[in-house]
């Protein structure tokens, strides 16, 4: 009898590690193929309802309109984009351009959206889109100094306001340009303006719309270009909506209504 019971305890203990075995199995993805699952930011941002985007004020980019809402190249693009993904937008300017990776890796953000520079930086910390606009940094000064700036020499005694952590920061150090760090780009050319710096270096774009005559700042302007980029979209990294953006991207593009936004907010769309 001893026996038999010995054998049926047996089997019970078996069967029972075999089942805690199969259900420990639903839990633990399949990792045969050794490759990392994408982030799920689509299911989170879908059950959430909404996308938030990091930016800082940047026209023609990002910036608001008479009646204070959010308006712009960036801003309707973002709008478009969260449409197809049936969910609302939050705008949340940075306080720290500079710190706009940690923003997104905490979760504070889900992508920084906002004429950002792609640079190994970027790619080194976060899942970075398909290119979607040429950009260049430029140097901005009074308009009776651009004038006589003939080359990156000639800006060796100026001190340049530059926005902390961008891309106009970096090449002004590069080029061995003093520097003062401020908020962002506006703040740029405030300094500017008053003179408590001698200039600015901020993105193309954003000078073709507040710069010369006409424009907010008529006073100052475009001296020289110092370097080109390219513009992307900052995901966290591994998530899926990075190849959810680029195929949005491709069809926003091919139905010209990528070009109708760039001639509305005169972007210049380089080959």
């Amino acid at each position: 009898m001893k026996k038999y019971l010995a054998i049926i305890l047996a089997i019970v203990t078996a069967l029972s590690v075999f089942a805690f075995a199969g259900c420990g199995k639903t839990e633990t993805p399949d990792t045969d193929n050794n490759e990392k699952p994408a982030v799920s930011d689509m299911g989170d941002i879908k059950e959430k309802g909404k996308l938030v985007v990091g930016i800082t004020e940047y026209p023609p980019m990002n910036f608001k309109d008479d009646k204070g809402e959010w308006t712009g190249f960036d801003t309707e693009l973002t709008y478009a984009f969260a449409e197809k993904l049936g969910v609302d937008v939050e705008f949340v300017v940075l306080a720290d351009w500079g710190a706009k990776f940690t923003e997104l890796n905490s979760g504070s953000i889900d992508c920084v959206w906002n004429g950002m520079t792609i640079t190994d930086e970027a790619r080194k910390n976060a899942s970075v889109s398909d290119v979607y606009l040429k950009n260049s940094q430029v140097v901005v000064l009074p308009a009776d100094k651009a004038a006589a700036v003939k080359s990156a020499e000639d800006l060796k005694d100026f001190t340049f306001a530059v926005e902390e952590g961008s891309a106009g920061q970096s090449i002004a150090e590069e080029t061995g340009l003093k520097t003062v760090a401020v908020k962002d780009m506006a703040m740029a050319l405030v300094e500017t303006k008053s003179g408590a710096c001698d200039g600015c270096i901020i993105d193309k774009t954003m000078a073709d719309a507040t710069v010369g005559e006409g424009a907010s700042y008529a006073n100052l302007a475009v001296a020289m270009t110092l370097s080109t980029e390219e513009f992307g979209v900052a995901f966290r990294p591994e998530s899926d909506l990075t190849a959810e953006f680029n195929t949005f991207l491709k069809d926003y593009q091919e139905s010209g209504k990528f070009a109708a936004l760039a001639e509305k907010y005169e972007v210049a769309i380089e080959d």
